[in-house]
Parts: C-alpha cells; sequence; structure tokens
C-alpha cells in the first residue's frame, strides 16, 4: 500500500509524522508512507524543514491520502490552482485528514453530508464551509476519515492500518510503538476508537 502524508508549508509535526512513523512499521508488509508535497522541501510551523519524498500529485495514484494540518491551511483551501492538482477518488482511495486537513477535504469536495472532526482553532473554518463538525476525537464513513486534536493522528494512522491491513497488523505497529508498562491499555483504547467505524 502506497501512503500518502500531504504535508505543506507550516504543517504541524505531530500531524504528519506520528501518521508516518506508525504506518511504516507496516513496511514488512508492503505498505510505505511518504511525505508528499507541492515543494521539494517544507518547513513545519515550529521550524523543521524536511524533504519531500514524493511531489504532490503523487497523491492522485496513492492508495492512501492523509491530509495533515498546519498554519496556512486556511490559504492553501483557498488556492484553487494548488487543490486543483489533487483528483483523488474514494471509490479506489483510503482518504483521512487530521485537524485543519478538514477543510482541505471539505473544500475538494469529499465529505458531502458526512459528520467530521478537526481541532477547536480549525473549527470556524470547517463549519463555515458547510461541515457539520462533531466533538469526537475520530470519525470515518466508508473510506473517508477525520480526527480532531493533533495526538489523535494515532487514531487516524489505526484506522488506516487496520482498514488496509487488518486489526491484528494494527495491534502489532501500536504495541511497538505504545508506552513500556501500558502497551495493553494503548492498544485496546486506539483500537476501541476505531474499531466501530471499520464496517460503515
Amino acid at each position: 500500500m502506497r501512503v500518502a502524508i500531504l504535508t505543506f508549508d507550516g504543517f504541524n509535526e505531530l500531524d504528519s509524522f506520528i501518521a508516518l512513523g506508525l504506518i511504516n512499521r507496516l513496511k514488512p508488509q508492503g505498505w510505505i508512507a511518504e511525505v508528499a508535497s507541492p515543494n521539494s522541501h517544507v518547513t513545519s510551523m515550529n521550524g523543521v524543514t524536511v524533504d519531500a519524498q514524493r511531489p504532490l500529485e503523487f497523491a492522485n495514484e496513492a492508495d492512501v491520502v492523509l491530509f495533515g494540518s498546519g498554519i496556512y491551511t486556511r490559504a492553501i483551501a483557498q488556492n484553487s490552482k494548488l487543490l486543483d492538482q489533487l483528483r483523488l477518488d474514494p471509490l479506489r482511495q483510503i482518504i483521512g485528514a487530521q485537524c485543519s486537513g478538514t477543510l482541505l477535504l471539505a473544500r475538494l469536495g469529499l465529505l458531502g453530508d458526512i459528520p467530521a472532526c478537526t481541532d477547536v482553532s480549525s473549527k470556524p473554518w470547517v463549519v463555515e464551509a458547510g461541515v457539520l463538525v462533531t466533538d469526537e476525537p475520530f470519525r470515518a464513513r466508508g473510506p473517508i476519515a477525520t480526527a480532531g486534536g493533533c495526538l489523535a493522528s494515532v487514531y487516524l494512522a489505526t484506522w488506516v492500518m487496520a482498514r488496509g491491513a487488518g486489526v491484528d497488523a494494527a495491534a502489532s505497529a501500536l504495541h511497538y510503538v505504545a508506552p513500556v508498562g501500558e502497551k495493553d491499555e494503548f492498544v485496546a483504547h486506539a483500537l476501541g476508537v476505531v474499531t466501530p467505524f471499520l464496517d460503515t
């Protein structure tokens, strides 16, 4: 499975890197998650600069596409030239968004009437885009999911892994990264959040 982590200038490191790190625990099963960006490199909201591993257009052929958030998401949502490069298809792709990334899903017309999650700061913009925002950390319907709150990126990544590779594979990846002494509880909690949405 090829996973595009869409990452723009001003990105939130937690959103992009937690998903990247977790999903790449499935490399032995043939998964690979990569940072996809419109530029050759992007700088985070805290000044961390990383090289893009793939161009933005990679999202159009990836099996999974995840939108992170960032401090410039509202401007990106108004950049038609940039968003027009994305031709995503929920009939053949798993698509998710984290925090303000939900606004980009809305602008691309991918949410429809699906209730969605976002962070507190981004909520007014997402509501303004016509989306019903729920006060939950994670929600999915079919191949579309949203998460709200930086650390809810764990739930988004868990859902992607469970949906694409199975619950056991997701549990194994989570167990590896979970805090020592809390591994079973951590895995059970994350799976408990996303499992109700695996068959929706």
